[in-house]
């Protein structure tokens, strides 16, 4: 069954802002206000945006508060988070995203938001959006093709992607829904009700700075508890300042990665423009899509939802 796609957004509408996990500062976040607000929408940020608890903006119960406020807020047609860093695990027992089912809107972010991506499209059934944050937005890039992605896919334009080929892609094509996001939340999340369900999907992975036998490690674990083996395809992602040790783990991580889907006949790509990159293309986590790969590359095209939401329902 198709997830429900939230009402996309129009010029003047409300984007919220929060942080789920890291802290952030005011300067930190300034250029994305005015770059959404040239674009013509309204933003309003969480009351505890710039806390700071530690690494955490806010205490775990402030973030939480923070984020339900924005999902109780008829004003707000999307949520935006303001960056990653590790945090948004520690407040989903203290959030009712049932009242998201109620009020569907597009909760926006990567890296550990990850872990809201996972859990409102696989446990709530309400599509989300894997896309740049503000942490990335710099006056320098206000124009770039990673926030001009998330704009077009909130105000409802079709997104399609092609991308060049790479030597260890695998051709084919295949349909299926889009889940998935930063690989070492995808394995953290793994036997609670977080879990991606990995049947006939089409996974998404990537990875920053991580140990280069820690990526071995988690897909070890992938392909042990099946989920390699129930995708219908792969999307291989941006594994951006990986690690080694100082004796070689003797593979890169797209060999190793290879290594633990080739024996599974099912299309996978490498080299997508997604994660911890530039460009960051915006993608519709919980949306049907089409992917093909061949002698030419790769690509990605976003459905036409069956069941968008309903504007009206928002602004009873």
């Amino acid at each position: 069954m198709d997830n429900i796609t939230p009402p996309y957004l129009s010029p003047g509408d409300t984007i919220g802002i929060i942080a789920p996990a890291r802290f952030v500062s005011r300067e930190e976040i300034q250029p994305a206000i005015r770059f959404l607000t040239s674009r013509g929408f309204m933003v309003k940020t969480s009351p505890h945006l710039f806390m700071q608890h530690y690494q955490f903006a806010g205490t775990d119960e402030e973030r939480a508060e923070d984020l339900m406020d924005m999902i109780e807020d008829k004003t707000v047609k999307a949520i935006l988070c303001a960056r990653g860093g590790y945090g948004s695990v520690r407040i989903l027992d203290l959030i009712n995203l049932r009242k998201l089912q109620h009020t569907p809107k597009w909760i926006i972010g990567y890296s550990d938001i990850t872990v809201l991506h996972s859990i409102i499209t696989g446990w709530y059934g309400i599509e989300t959006l894997h896309a740049t944050m503000p942490i990335n937005l710099t006056n320098d890039i206000a124009g770039g093709e990673s926030i001009n992605s998330l704009i077009n896919a909130l105000l409802g334009e079709t997104l399609s992607y092609k991308i060049p080929h790479h030597p260890l892609n695998r051709f084919g094509t295949t349909t299926g829904i889009l889940t998935g996001g930063n690989l070492s939340i995808i394995n953290s999340l793994i036997g609670t009700n977080a879990d991606i369900n990995a049947q006939d999907r089409i996974l998404f992975i990537e990875d920053v700075d991580e140990y280069l036998y820690h990526i071995d490690r988690m897909l070890m674990h992938l392909k042990r508890c099946g989920k390699l083996k129930a995708i219908a395809g792969l999307v291989v992602g941006s594994f951006s300042d990986m690690r080694d040790n100082k004796i070689p783990f003797g593979s890169d991580a797209h060999e190793i990665i290879y290594s633990a889907i080739k024996d599974y006949n099912i299309p996978f790509c490498f080299g997508f423009p997604a994660g911890h990159t530039e460009p960051n293309y915006a993608l519709i986590m919980g949306r049907r899509v089409s992917f093909r790969v061949d002698q030419e590359g790769a690509e990605l095209v976003f459905q036409p939802s069956p069941n968008s939401g309903i504007r009206e329902n928002q602004e009873e």
